[in-house]
């Protein structure tokens, strides 16, 4: 071929690949979209024996965390996720909008089941979680990932704790995080479908270091409160009881009992 044609031709094709070059594959031929996201996958520490039983076999995995969708609820009945040191970041993102999930397959709520209802659109996975990269933060934004929150509980004593959840997370080199709403009992309902308003939220936070398996739990009213987090400290076997929901099951009997049934405020820097 004449050479007059050969170099436009290579210029033409580097240039569609430089342009294309954002767009790369992992180890399982998925699709990166952009060359700054890591998809987070789970740890030596951490991986699925962690998940929680789902009670209504509506499992999601997301790219940054996992969901049990309640449809009976519209929203999940837990969510969870590692928190590992490196995930902290002070990345600041435009803040989006909240969008329908719809790996959930009967699609999740609607934010504006929220509007003028009084109750903040909560996260369960905090937006401050995931600010490692856009697509992470973007991914908390989700529907199936808020539940409805006195907003004075939202920005009080819930954050607070989700504060010493990231604190913990640095500390320890990672965290594993279980998260919801207690869906059960008398409670009110917003928006045209009637989501559930949680009388109580829990969290529990697990460590694994040095092999040792260690976990705090909290169960608290969904109601303003001035007290400390700690005083709302109960065993995951409490929870358990509240929820109906197995939270460990894959784990080794002997981990989960030990770990389920363990409140020992010490071994999570409380003097």
């Amino acid at each position: 071929m004449n050479r007059k044609y050969i170099y436009p031709l290579v210029i033409i094709i580097l240039t569609v690949v430089l342009y294309y070059s954002d767009d790369i594959f992992d180890g399982n031929n998925n699709i990166i979209s952009d060359t700054s996201t890591q998809i987070v996958r789970s740890s030596k520490e951490f991986d699925d024996s962690f998940l929680p039983e789902s009670t209504t076999g509506a499992i999601v995995k997301h790219n940054y965390f996992t969901l049990s969708y309640s449809e009976d609820h519209e929203q999940a009945e837990w969510v969870a996720y590692e928190l590992s040191k490196s995930d902290l970041s002070r990345n600041e993102f435009k803040r989006p909008y909240f969008e329908i999930d719809n790996k959930v397959s009967t699609t999740s709520a609607d934010w504006r089941n929220y509007k003028n209802s009084g109750y903040d659109r909560g996260h369960l996975v905090p937006a401050a979680d995931r600010k490692m990269s856009f697509e992470a933060y973007n991914e908390t934004f989700l529907t199936s990932n808020v539940s409805p929150q006195n907003r004075a509980f939202n920005a009080g004593i819930w954050n607070r704790l989700e504060q010493k959840v990231r604190y913990w997370a640095n500390k320890h080199d990672g965290v594993y995080v279980v998260s919801g709403g207690v869906l059960n009992g008398n409670m009110e309902t917003i928006g045209y479908e009637n989501v559930s308003v949680p009388n109580e939220f829990y969290k529990i936070v697990v460590d694994v270091t040095d092999g040792n398996h260690k976990a705090i739990a909290f169960l608290i009213p969904n109601e303003p409160s001035s007290k400390s987090f700690y005083e709302y400290v109960v065993s995951i076997d409490d929870i358990e009881a509240k929820t109906g929901i197995d939270f460990f099951p894959a784990l080794p009997d002997s981990i989960e009992d030990k770990m389920e049934s363990m409140i020992d405020l010490k071994a999570w820097g409380k003097k």
